[in-house]
């Protein structure tokens, strides 16, 4: 009888046990997703969800880097087309200088050869800037670049745009001189390529504000998508452990109730 007596007391232990091990793994666990601030930790937390979740991260990170290229593309073009400006103010110089060198009824030859001194100092400033603006090490204005490729979008696609050469022998002035005969409406055309050139750039610009606030957007919305998924609501996180707490408390108190019990009837038979 005290034999069968204290294996039924062993048998109720056991299955508290039990029960109170599930307890404590659950304290444990919610515990867990309080420290992180993520209700998936891992695959064994739900693992569809995680996948989900990482797919989301992937696009929104996409998104952030494509918007990071985009403005980095605009501050490039920014740069180009101020050098294109400062070309085009000697060009606009030059023209001036042209129709004073026309005027042959008042002007030496002294007087043109001082002229042309002046626009040779322009043409080379314009050379100069053709062929040294640079971003991060790369050649803009003088032809190497002929397409600007950027990766605008979170798959890595991207946006190819029309850089211009801008050197003398490409607007077509290189030998331009008014000591002989010359012809102003060289410097129009030239005027009118650069003008071109700045106008696609602007273009341009305008088109990727708008490309970087889409991306923008498109990182906001995905980031609050793999919240929802992946993100503890604390608020719910922290009354579930106050449950469980609760609880373990009470399951300790029966426990040590059925000790003190299973100790008055093993009195019983002793």
């Amino acid at each position: 009888m005290r034999i069968s007596a204290i294996n039924s007391i062993n048998m109720m232990n056991r299955t508290y046990g039990i029960y109170n091990n599930g307890r404590v793994q659950g304290i444990k666990k919610i515990s867990e997703k309080m420290s992180s601030g993520k209700k998936i930790n891992s695959a064994a937390d739900n693992a569809a969800n995680l996948a989900i979740a990482e797919k989301l991260l992937a696009s929104s990170n996409g998104s952030d880097v494509a918007r990071n290229n985009t403005l980095t593309g605009k501050d490039l073009l920014n740069t180009s087309d101020g050098a294109l400006g400062s070309i085009q103010d000697s060009l606009q110089r030059m023209r001036e200088l042209s129709v004073q060198a026309s005027n042959s009824a008042i002007n030496s030859p002294s007087d043109i050869r001082s002229i042309q001194n002046e626009i040779d100092q322009l043409k080379g400033f314009i050379q100069d800037t053709a062929k040294g603006t640079q971003f991060n090490t790369q050649k803009l204005l003088d032809g190497s670049m002929a397409d600007l490729n950027l990766a605008v979008n979170p798959r890595g696609g991207g946006l190819s745009i029309e850089m211009a050469n801008s050197t003398l022998e490409n607007l077509g002035i290189k030998d331009y001189d008014v000591t002989g005969s010359f012809d102003i409406r060289t410097l129009d055309k030239a005027i009118a390529k650069v003008s071109s050139a700045r106008g696609e750039l602007g273009a341009s610009s305008n088109g990727l504000d708008y490309l970087a606030d889409y991306n923008q957007v498109a990182s906001l919305n995905l980031n609050n998508s793999r919240s929802r998924i992946q993100d503890l609501d604390y608020a719910e996180a922290s009354g579930n452990l106050k449950t469980k707490q609760v609880l373990e408390q009470y399951r300790m108190t029966m426990q040590k109730r059925i000790q003190e019990s299973a100790q008055g009837i093993l009195k019983l038979f002793g």
